[in-house]
Parts: structure tokens; sequence; C-alpha cells
């Protein structure tokens, strides 16, 4: 087929999209182990949710475990970015291992904020997706009770809380920022009292990438999501399209699962990709479109990202 003969497309990028500075900072801790300390170094859970990565990260040498008990004594460990219980640390160093946290420092922010409100004897609830890494995590920084998880709208008028008790909400960092904002907005009504954070949980990128999709469905008749289904982020950004009246949103990981019957007739489909997918897998979605239409790209930028986290200081280059 000449490309006179393609029918024609325009793809809507989204812009942010891809990698956030939490993600960038844990594939680079654990690239920057291996450079460090040679294969294997071992990985406790997906770095983050997406397969590619996972597997790019296992061709040069790291080995992904469920648990500590499948690493051997004094080997090097790598924490996912979504952070873990405190028992994960505590089980490192008894079994002798040396271990480096990814921990995303905005779900670390979390984390301390959990810990601030229970110093100060608050009883904590928590918004976020149940059995989530990054909620198993934030739970696990203090002793069971002392956060309770809701998702919902209606968990909200459920909550079994004494009258007395002072209150303080948290947030997953990956949620939907509008229907977050309902749910504080239901506990605030429930209880007047309750504390928040100084700043919102939800993270940056999250709210970002939200933003551009919702730039990207105006403008598309179908919007394609790149990352993993088990990847929370990602699962909003479909989630957030079809609010925004895109009749048809897909999650895909790679362009190899494109339903392109789904997509016959659509003349616009927005792209964007999750926190966790690279850019790479974003040119290989266009690569295809390219092999079955003729392509007209655009992109539409709603924010500029210059977010940096540092490596933990065990593995800067001027401490080697």
């Amino acid at each position: 087929m000449t490309s006179t003969d393609r029918p024609s497309i325009s793809l809507v990028l989204a812009a942010p999209r891809g990698f956030c500075a939490g993600v960038d900072r844990a594939i680079q801790i654990v690239e920057r182990a291996l450079e460090r300390f040679g294969a294997p170094v071992y990985v406790r859970h997906e770095i983050v949710h997406n397969r590619f990565v996972v597997d790019s990260l296992a061709a040069k040498g790291a080995v992904f475990v469920d648990e500590l008990d499948e690493v051997p004594a004094g080997a090097h460990v790598v924490f996912s970015a979504h952070g873990v219980p405190k028992s994960v640390p505590a089980d490192a160093e008894a079994r002798e291992l040396s271990y480096l946290d990814a921990t995303c420092p905005l779900v670390s922010k979390v984390h301390r904020e959990a810990e601030r409100h229970h110093r100060e004897n608050r009883l904590i609830v928590l918004i976020g997706h149940a059995g989530h890494p990054e909620v198993i995590g934030t739970m696990g920084q203090l002793p069971p009770g002392a956060v309770l998880l809701i998702e919902t709208v209606a968990d909200v008028a459920s909550l079994q809380v004494p009258a007395s008790e002072p209150l303080a909400y948290i947030t997953q960092t990956t949620l939907s920022v509008d229907d977050t904002a309902h749910i504080i907005a239901a506990l605030k009504q429930r209880f007047p009292q309750i504390e928040g954070p100084k700043k919102e949980d939800i993270c940056y990128a999250t709210t970002n990438r939200q933003v551009a999709v919702k730039a990207i469905a105006a403008h598309s008749e179908a919007v394609l999501v790149i990352g993993a289904p088990n990847s929370s982020n990602s699962l909003r950004l479909v989630e957030v399209a079809k609010r925004e009246g895109c009749r048809i949103a897909l999650l895909v990981q790679r362009a190899s699962e494109i339903d392109w019957t789904a997509l016959e007739g659509v003349k616009s489909v927005g792209i964007t990709a999750g926190a966790s997918a690279p850019e790479l897998l974003v040119e290989e979605v266009i690569a295809a479109f390219r092999e079955r239409y003729d392509v007209t790209v655009r992109e539409i930028a709603t924010a500029t990202e210059s977010v940096q986290f540092k490596l933990p200081v065990a593995l800067d280059a001027s401490a080697a």
C-alpha cells in the first residue's frame, strides 16, 4: 500500500507524558547499583510497574523477587519506587542484606506525614486502592489500626470513628485528581476538624498527566494510554479520557496490543503514556500507526516538568 492509498489519521500527543522524576530515579538506582556492585542486584517487586522496563533491567543483571527470603545473605537489594512497610528494611538488616531504597521521595513525604499525625495522636484516614504496593507500604509505616483505608465517597459514610477521635487524611500519590477531590470534600463535610496535608499528596506528575489527557481528549475520537494494567496512574488516565467524552479509551503495554479493529474509521487518536512508561514505547506506537496510515503528529503541552530527585549517597558518582 502506498502512502496515498492509506487512510489519514491525526495523532495528538499529550505533554507531559511518560517517565516522572520518581520513576527515573528508581531505574537509575538499579542501573547504578549494577555498575557499582556488579550483577546480580536483587529488586524486591517490580521496580516500577512496566514490563518493558523490568525486562530491560533483568537483561542487565537485575533479579526481581517477590520477597527477601529469595535473596542470598550478603547480596545487594533494591526496594521498589512504590515504598515498603517498615518491616521490610528491618528484615533486610536481619538477613544481613545491603539495601537501597528507591521509594519515590513524594511517597516518602506521605510516609512522614503519616508518622507526624500518629505522633500527634490522630487517627489517619488513607484514601487509596486496597492491595496497591504504595498503600501497603504507607499503612506499614505505622502499627495495625493506626490507618483506616477508604476508596470511595461511599466509604466515608461507613467510617466507624469515635466522636472524640482527632483525625487526619493522607492519599495515595497516583489517584484520580477529580475522584479524590470528591472524597476529601465528603470527609471534610462529615469531619470538619479533620487535618489534611499542607500540600496535596497526589504527585505533580499524576496531576500533570491527567490535565494533559483532558486536553488531548478534546481533540481525539480515541485515546491510547501506554502503560501497564497494574499501573495505578495509567489506569487513571484511561478513566480521565472516558470522562472527558472520548468514546474509545484503551490501555496498551506495547504497539503489538493495539486493537486496530476498534480504531476503524477513527480520524484522530490521542496518545499518552503513564509515569512508568518510557518514551521509546510512544515512538513504537507512532511507528505502528505510520505502517498503516498517512500520519500527522502534533503535541498539546499543558505543563513543563523540570523536577529531579537526587540518588542515594551510596550511588553518588563522587562517592565512588
